[in-house]
């Protein structure tokens, strides 16, 4: 699948270090695949949550961050729609529109 922004998931290991690993390997694991619906990416990523709209939720850095992102599976593409802490994510008011 073709991620939409690598540079935005930089930005944020950079002022969070701790999640460079874990947003690198999520980063490489979903540009090899070609998933097809929600389930297929669940099956790589048990922990995750479908919020709806074709949003993900995934569990980063041992669950001390958030990452949400948009799947477009005609097309092949994952739009970063967010990554934050805890704190930011519930701050969150109308996730399916992120």
């Amino acid at each position: 699948m073709r991620i939409f922004s690598k540079g935005t998931l930089r930005l944020f290991w950079e002022k969070h270090p701790d999640s460079r690993i874990s947003l690198g390997s999520w980063y490489e694991l979903v540009e090899q695949k070609e998933y097809k619906n929600p389930h297929d990416v669940i099956l790589d990523f048990p922990s995750t949550d479908q919020v709806g709209n074709g949003r993900i939720v995934f569990n980063i850095a041992h669950n001390k961050y958030r990452l949400i992102a948009k799947f477009q599976y005609t097309i092949q593409a994952v739009f970063v729609r967010f990554i934050g802490t805890h704190k930011e994510y519930d701050q969150i008011e109308d996730i399916k529109n992120i």
